[in-house]
């Protein structure tokens, strides 16, 4: 039978006690079957006892103090944490600080077989934290828990992170006693019986069973884990020059290098100035909390759903339509169709799907449905798609219709023959046709006026080539989005150098240029800062407004690049413009109309529109006529969702019914998902 003992009493804590909304704290020694007693202290955050907070539920922060420490070499830290959350830096959080006595406070926090060893992990992990979770108001859900630990309880913070993803989503590991591939000759990990088995202190085997390089390889990227890892530059080194690898600044770099290739595992790595002490540990916890802070939140986090699309390689989104064709890039066979070589295009719906391509990359650049039930693609090919462009030295853009059944209506190939010419936007014609824009290196529509030209195409039912626009500065051009209504076509996309009509602000900026139905041109918008910007998607609205959407990356951003918004009559006013993001790189992808003149936003961010869940999560944000947010949500998985290595987005969005569909890229692997709009 279980025996609990909690009481009640003051911690003291340097420079930390009698301050305004300073934390409380309880000790509590919790008995367990298999490893004999637990003693804790558990740090309440101001306000936890108020009445008004009587239903509030707080995140849950775990802290494994180093070999040959106790539970107060912890205590420390909450000046720290009071202040950080009083600031709002991190949100109110209860932090466990439990004592490890075991193996004479040298058990490495695992489940030891050594002849007088204790069960650690399983005390710590299993009954400790289900006696927290009754015994205090906490989210008890996996996103609201961080282990963090210095030294043996870096290693302990790290095993626990990775070999009990179900309870921890969050891991604070600093300067980490974690040995690859076994530790030095005279290292403590060898003498307490942490490793051993049997009579034996220590038994290789063991070691290397229970440490990270065997754990990776099993990990679920469903369950994603974020981490902070930080080290000191003076940390104790070996003194035998042959160990100088398991010195702990080397073996933190071999430890983020290892853990940031995982699917599963979204790690940051700093390196501190000061040595194996609290000179680093303190400064590190600051900095490491508050970059956790984010997905430590008691709301869980909105994760992709699976299954994912493509194969074992790289595959690329390329669209999405309301009536659910799904379009995108694969490396291999896609339900037995036949694989020509490089990225094959692929149009699926429920009923069939079609790849196509050549032995070099054929990319698509979305999808747009047709009256009659069939799908027009866009994209581009750098091999001979039609037949009639063998030998092609560059890029040729492309448009195909399917049929409704799946056949292939037509397929139009064209561009300047010894150019690169793209199409990354498309848009439904009225008359079943479609608009497309991209760029061109050569001359599409006539000779380039720089780098490269912004392009715009009228493609008639049939396929065939109504008309071709090509709009360009000096510098480089690429349209990247278009949306029609029944009067106007609208283009957006970037410049390098400004384009004419346009006033070019400085790096690169966003453009939106408006057509007539007829490829009249009209006028041309540019914004941005004196940093690189663009337009990356473009939409009517309800009330007749063109709102683009794409990245803010000027000094006035808040962080890397912020997501910009703006939105523009149809004489070319702007009529409103917004600005959003945090700390991490955020840009805007799409913008879907939405009822009574609203709009919804598509994008990718590193910062916190919602609850993070990854290193890049997909956001939609909505709003409404005048621009002001409504509604946001957050949701990926542990990897780049929407966005590739280099930050390019590769997102989807459209409007069905009352659903938002979303599809894109994660980690080589294509989502289809919906959001609320």
């Amino acid at each position: 039978m279980k025996r609990l003992f909690v009481a009640v009493l003051t911690l003291l804590v340097i420079g930390a006690s009698g301050t305004a909304n300073a934390g409380s704290s309880t000790k509590g020694t919790l008995a367990t079957a298999k490893a004999g007693d637990i003693d804790y202290t558990v740090y309440l955050p101001h306000g936890y006892a108020a009445r008004k907070n009587a239903k509030v539920r707080y995140p849950v922060l775990y802290l494994l103090h180093g070999r040959g420490d106790t539970m107060q070499a912890w205590t420390r830290i909450k000046a720290d944490l009071d202040a950080l959350i009083a600031d709002g830096s991190v949100p109110p959080v209860i932090a466990v600080l439990p004592d490890a006595a075991w193996s004479e406070r040298g058990n490495w926090y695992v489940d030891s077989a050594y002849e007088s060893g204790s069960q650690v992990e399983t005390a710590l992990t299993r009954d400790l934290v289900s006696h927290v979770d009754s015994t205090y108001r906490t989210a008890a859900h996996r996103g609201a828990r961080l282990v963090g630990g210095y030294s043996m309880g870096g290693y302990g913070a790290l095993r626990y992170a990775l070999a009990h993803q179900d309870l921890f989503a969050n891991a604070l590991v600093l300067s980490p006693a974690v040995y690859n591939p076994l530790p030095p000759a005279d290292s403590s990990a060898r003498e307490y019986g942490a490793f051993g088995q049997g009579g034996e202190p220590f038994v290789d085997e063991v070691y290397q069973r229970l440490n990270y390089p065997a754990l990776l390889p099993t990990l679920d990227r469903d369950l994603p884990v974020h981490m902070f890892i930080a080290v000191g530059d003076d940390e104790w080194a070996n003194p035998d020059p042959a160990d100088a690898k398991h010195d702990l600044d080397y073996e933190a770099a071999t430890l983020y290098n290892a853990v940031r290739r995982s699917d599963a595992v979204a790690a940051e790595f700093r390196v501190l100035d000061g040595g194996h002490g609290w000179d680093v540990w303190r400064p590190a916890f600051v900095a490491g909390l508050q970059h956790l802070s984010a997905t430590l939140n008691a709301t869980p986090p909105a994760t992709l759903p699976g299954p994912m699309r493509g194969t074992a390689g790289a595959d690329w989104a390329g669209g999405v339509t309301a009536g659910g064709t799904l379009a995108y890039a694969a490396s291999g066979s896609i339900s037995g169709q036949p694989y020509a070589g490089g990225l094959d295009a692929v149009v699926s719906r429920a009923q069939w799907t079609r790849q196509f391509g050549t032995a070099a990359n054929d990319r698509l650049y979305g999808a747009v449905d047709t009256a009659d039930g069939g799908v027009i693609v866009a994209g581009y090919t750098r091999g001979d798609l039609d037949g009639k462009h063998p030998g092609s030295p560059a890029d040729d853009a492309f448009v195909a219709r399917f049929t409704a059944t799946g056949e292939r209506a037509w397929l139009t190939q064209i561009g300047d023959p010894a150019k690169a010419d793209r199409f990354y936007g498309l848009a439904a014609a009225p008359d079943g046709g479609a608009y497309v824009a991209g760029y061109s290196s050569g001359s599409f529509a006539q000779p380039t006026a720089g780098d490269k030209d912004a392009i715009l195409a009228r493609i008639r039912p049939d396929g065939t080539v109504a008309w071709t626009r090509q709009l360009g500065g000096a510098g480089e051009d690429k349209a990247y989005a278009v949306a029609a209504s029944a009067d106007g076509v609208y283009v957006a996309g970037v410049t390098s150098a400004g384009l004419p009509g346009g006033t070019h602000l400085g790096g690169t900026d966003g453009f939106l240029a408006a057509f007539g139905v007829d490829g009249a041109p009209r006028w041309v918008a540019q914004d941005g800062s004196t940093g690189d910007d663009l337009f990356g998607g473009v939409a009517v609205a309800g009330n007749g407004t063109i709102v683009a959407t794409g990245a803010l990356g000027g000094d006035a951003t808040a962080g890397a690049r912020d997501v910009l918004t703006a939105a523009y009559a149809t004489g070319g006013a702007q009529r409103w413009r917004t600005v959003a993001g945090g700390k991490g790189d955020d840009a805007g992808a799409e913008v879907v109309a939405l009822p009574g003149g609203d709009v919804a936003v598509v994008g990718f961010t590193g910062s916190a529109f919602g609850v993070p869940v990854g290193g890049v999560d997909v956001f939609t944000v909505r709003l409404n006529s005048r621009g002001k947010q409504q509604a946001a949500s957050q949701f990926g998985t542990a990897r780049a969702d929407g966005a590739d290595a280099f930050g390019e987005e590769n997102l989807y969005a459209t409007l069905a019914g009352d659903r938002l569909l979303v599809t894109g890229l994660t980690n080589g692997d294509v989502f289809l998902t919906e959001a609320t709009p």
